[in-house]
């Protein structure tokens, strides 16, 4: 009986997610109104896009055993600094680029930093850091969002490379990134054995504190880009901007079969993950359906995604 269930779970973690995917798009491409149309495709790819960027950042942290709930609260700081930065100091836009991706991997590494040599739980040092955050997004213009961004900064969330948006071209190239590191590289299997057994990885040579603190610093790099999209994209800095990223990440995260434990997932895994729950925000929108309920859905999802993944866990212990 026991092993009846255990293959049940390998199964659901080899093909679940793609019967899960097939099931939303078809769902919606009867459902939903011009769900099919050219121009709806390229809106959910560009969405998709920014969304995944962060996406591909919690995950490496939560492979590595972590969690970080402030990438909503450093997308707002960093969009917001950018605006100010070349609106109202007319920077370089070059510049101001570079300063607010120094900026977020900055906060990638406080967030780090605080949970190693505070000893703090990552969840409790990345609540605070969002809470943070998120004030200082509303004090840096007093709440007022900054628009009338150069032109060739827009191009970076608006335009196109051939027939392919820009945010779609980078974001591909955060996949193949992020699966040549976890899959293909000794770094990939130090995050895999960090968040497997820390004390394990620990006495077997691995710098413990160094890695925690890069992967929070690519998790603060991957929102700052994210971040850059976004503005580009709505052509204005917006303090409340990637307030509903952090569990929306988390979401497609577990989804994607990341265990919240740490030391398990793909990375193929969680772009399926992000695609479903753009195509999820996407058909709902199309329906008319109420945002609130929106919420009730991803919430529903990552308890379910969240419920699996510690059932496996119980079976792996017996």
């Amino acid at each position: 009986m026991e092993q009846s269930k255990k293959t049940w779970i390998d199964y659901y973690k080899k093909y679940g997610i793609y019967i899960f995917l097939a099931a939303v798009f078809i769902f919606f491409a009867v459902a939903a109104p011009n769900f099919l149309s050219s121009k709806n495709v390229i809106n959910i790819l560009r969405q998709v896009s920014m969304f995944g960027i962060v996406v591909m950042g919690v995950s490496f942290v939560m492979i590595g055993g972590g969690m970080d709930l402030s990438v909503g609260g450093q997308m707002a700081v960093v969009g917001m600094l950018l605006g100010y930065f070349m609106v109202n100091l007319k920077m370089n836009m070059g510049l101001a680029i570079i300063i607010a991706v120094i900026v977020g991997c900055a906060f990638g590494i406080l967030n780090g930093m605080i949970a190693i040599k505070l000893n703090v739980a990552p969840i409790i040092v990345t609540l605070s850091m969002m809470l943070v955050l998120q004030g200082v997004a509303y004090l840096i213009t007093g709440g007022y969002p900054i628009t009338g961004m150069p032109e060739k900064f827009v191009l970076i969330g608006q335009g196109y490379i051939g027939v392919i948006p820009v945010p779609v071209i980078i974001f591909t190239i955060f996949i193949v990134f992020g699966w040549v590191v976890m899959n293909k590289t000794y770094l990939g299997r130090h995050i895999y054995a960090l968040g497997g057994n820390k004390e394990a990885a620990r006495l077997a040579g691995i710098n413990v504190e160094r890695l925690t603190v890069l992967i929070y610093a690519f998790t603060g790099f991957a929102a700052s880009i994210a971040a850059i999209i976004m503005v580009g994209r709505t052509n204005a800095s917006q303090p409340g901007a990637g307030s509903s990223y952090p569990f929306d990440c988390m979401t497609a995260a577990c989804l994607g079969g990341i265990s919240i434990a740490g030391g398990e997932g793909k990375i193929s895994g969680v772009v399926v993950g992000v695609i479903i729950l753009g195509i999820l925000d996407n058909g709902l929108v199309l329906m008319g359906v109420n945002s609130n309920f929106q919420s009730v859905v991803k919430g529903l999802i990552l308890l379910l995604a969240v419920a699996i993944d510690c059932y496996q866990a119980k079976l792996k212990s017996k």
